[in-house]
């Protein structure tokens, strides 16, 4: 039971510490000229929003993680025995700890800069590239994808890094819909480390769930302000992390691989968008990073949804598929493989909805 009030304790710590300085940002945005004008405005706002929304949810979460850490080496909190428990494997993974942080810092910066300047796609990348390499080569985020090389799971690492910032930058179209995407699939983490005794996981996911939680309050319809680049690179960024980072076989009463599947489910919506909208755009030999209104979001509002209809049902979307994931850590094999075919039929249902009633291909 500590341990959950420890859980609760990080939660409330990221969502209030986000809560007081998403208005202070606010101000600074519209000081320092980090808007997103109506001319450049794919979100439907017809006023200059301001940008500096990741700014905000970062240093909230660097806050609270660096608070954590001197707690924990320091036991200046009601949680003595916890985090003692906790220490070894938080000195063990310190120096790992220290680079995910400096390539999520990057991250952050980067995204400002595009924010900013608009840089060219092919700047963006590289500076993707250089924040997957320093996670994956010094911070030890790997994927465990089974793969028989060193180099192998190397280069599907920084590649999965890239994927989830660009996913979550371009699912990033509309009022709420990105941050409580990720809101959703940090408490799935969340709950899945703390159930399975990976506390440091736990903390780390359960803080992101707290930051994007107190984000959402001014980022819900209609938004007061944008994340940016800079948040969706952020959030993009700790969601490769954490799905990387999390064991997802402690439990599982099978010896089958299928757990490895959790993480593409916790994140389907954002991943399958994004297929979505890159094999779209290139049947149309259109650029893939040039942005459309081809995300399922602008197609459910085709279909006759609000905006923030349409947002609703893809948080309800992701939750269902999310859920799906619990029986997964702990089912047999029968138990995974139904899990997993449901999946399926559900982004089958969603596609044919889309290709039927959501038709067409307005530009921004």
């Amino acid at each position: 039971m500590r341990l959950i009030g420890m859980y609760f304790t990080v939660f409330a710590a990221g969502m209030i510490s986000t809560l007081l300085l998403t208005p202070v940002f606010r101000k600074i945005a519209a000081k320092c000229g980090f808007m997103d004008c109506p001319a450049n405005n794919h979100k439907g706002h017809g006023k200059a929003t301001p940008l500096l929304g990741g700014a905000a949810m970062f240093t909230g979460w660097i806050i609270c993680l660096a608070a954590g850490v001197v707690a924990a080496m320091g036991n200046f909190t009601p949680f003595a025995a916890e985090l003692q428990a906790f220490l070894p494997g938080l000195q063990q993974i310190s120096g790992e700890l220290a680079f995910i942080v400096a390539a999520g810092t990057f991250a952050v910066l980067l995204g400002l800069i595009d924010d900013k300047f608009a840089l060219k796609a092919s700047t963006k990348f590289a500076g993707q590239f250089i924040v997957a390499i320093i996670a994956v080569m010094f911070g030890g985020v790997r994927v465990n994808a089974f793969l028989p090389e060193a180099w192998m799971t190397f280069a599907v690492s920084v590649f999965w890094i890239m994927l989830m910032m660009n996913s979550i930058n371009f699912f990033d179209n509309m009022d709420g819909l990105a941050v409580g995407t990720i809101a959703i699939a940090m408490l799935f983490f969340g709950i899945i480390s703390a159930i399975s005794g990976q506390v440091f996981c736990a903390a780390f996911t359960l803080l992101t769930f707290g930051v994007c939680c107190g984000f959402w309050f001014y980022n819900a319809n209609p938004a007061t302000i944008f994340m940016g680049d800079s948040g969706s690179h952020f959030l993009g960024f700790l969601a490769a992390v954490a799905a990387a980072k999390l064991s997802y076989f402690q439990m599982s009463e099978t010896d089958s691989f299928l757990p490895i599947f959790i993480p593409l489910m916790i994140l389907a919506l954002p991943l399958f968008d994004t297929a979505m909208v890159v094999a779209i755009r290139t049947w149309n030999r259109k650029p893939f990073w040039i942005g459309d209104h081809n995300h399922i979001s602008h197609r459910f509002t085709r279909m006759g949804m609000s905006r923030k209809l349409a947002v609703f049902f893809v948080h309800l979307l992701a939750l269902m598929i999310a859920l799906g994931t619990l029986p997964m850590y702990w089912g047999d094999l029968s138990t995974q493989l139904v899990i997993i075919g449901q999946t399926v039929i559900v982004l089958i249902i969603i596609t044919t909805l889309q290709m039927t009633l959501g038709q067409g291909t307005k530009q921004q």
